[in-house]
């Protein structure tokens, strides 16, 4: 620095103690070319009439002049300097340098299972104590919807970032000491900064473009949720109707057989040992087979086709399986309701 000073102050004063030629020296050099002695006298008579503000203008000029666009580096260069770096780390323990950042989402971890309740704590207790300041929290959530077997809906939030929550305002030690000390709160997410002596976890602040990723991903979440429960609600919809029409197919079909034909009374077990096999030495041949297609020809599933699954010859019932509601169902008939059906 006094290196260049000194070399300055040299510059500067060695402009005006330039010795004058002597008038047959400047002859001398003016006789190879007029023009050339014209423009060395304007130069030096130029310097020597400028100040040292003048000779710099003169000289911002001429770089202006080289280089079109030297301001915009110099911005740029500005503009991408790294963040400047505390003095010492005690500066960094300092939680309330954490307030020059103004309003800010931060992220605080709660717990996964009541993280809801946590939120809800923390805010009405902020609301309390701290009334004077801006603050907002977030809980990243989907209303599910389900309907009960009593025929109600409950709503049933699904959080999106289980153990998170995340809260808008401008934090300094004492704010961060009293959310810490709530109930249900872990701390903050951020970075840990100190040395051996002495460590911290730092509150680390969320950008406004993650922020708003968080937002568009839960409208985005919630919009899916309302159309699976729209679909689910139709499809039970249209379950139900089939089942009525086949419950008014089996109504009208015991209706409209004869009332004569009810169920069989369960007779005792000689008795029908005695009636079934007289029978069944008579009709052996026209039983059907067990696996083979049998209609019923009377009671509640008149004309109803199904497969023969067992046959009890003692008992005289047969166990007959049916497709209702897309899957089989097993009844136990008598003998005498069965036929084979014929292809």
């Amino acid at each position: 620095m006094n290196r260049s000073l000194l070399l300055l102050h040299h510059l500067q004063w060695s402009s005006s103690s330039w010795p004058r030629p002597s008038p047959p020296l400047l002859a001398a050099l003016s006789t190879p070319s007029s023009s050339m002695g014209a423009t060395m006298e304007s130069s030096v008579r130029g310097a020597e009439g400028l100040t040292a503000r003048e000779r710099r203008q003169l000289r911002n000029e001429r770089r202006e002049s080289k280089f079109n666009n030297w301001r915009e580096e110099v911005e740029e260069r500005l503009i991408k300097k790294p963040k400047k770096r505390y003095a010492s780390w005690t500066e960094e323990l300092n939680l309330d340098n954490l307030a020059e950042l103004g309003l800010q989402w931060w992220a605080v971890r709660v717990a996964r299972v009541s993280g809801q309740d946590s939120a809800e704590r923390m805010a009405r207790a902020l609301a309390r104590d701290f009334a004077h300041i801006e603050f907002q929290v977030f809980y990243p959530a989907v209303e599910v919807k389900r309907k009960l077997k009593n025929g109600t809906i409950s709503n049933k939030p699904k959080s999106l970032f289980p153990g998170c929550v995340f809260l808008k305002c401008v934090l300094n030690k004492e704010i961060h000491d009293f959310i810490r000390e709530c109930d249900g709160i872990g701390g903050f997410v951020g970075s840990k900064v100190g040395n051996n002596k002495r460590q911290i976890n730092r509150p680390r602040p969320i950008s406004a473009e993650d922020m708003e990723a968080i937002f568009v991903q839960v409208e985005e979440e919630q919009k899916k949720a309302d159309i699976a429960f729209k679909e689910e609600q139709r499809s039970e919809a249209i379950f139900k109707e089939e089942k009525l029409n086949v419950e008014s197919y089996l109504q009208d079909g015991d209706a409209n057989g004869s009332t004569t034909d009810e169920k069989p009374k369960r007779r005792t077990r000689k008795s029908s040992k005695s009636a079934v096999n007289s029978s069944l030495t008579v009709e052996d041949e026209k039983l059907p087979t067990p696996g083979s297609s049998v209609r019923v020809l009377s009671g509640p599933f008149t004309e109803f086709v199904g497969s023969l699954k067992k046959l009890d010859h003692q008992t005289g019932q047969a166990t007959v399986g049916f497709m209702l509601f897309g899957k089989e169902s097993l009844v136990d008939l008598d003998v005498n309701q069965i036929v084979a059906e014929t292809a």
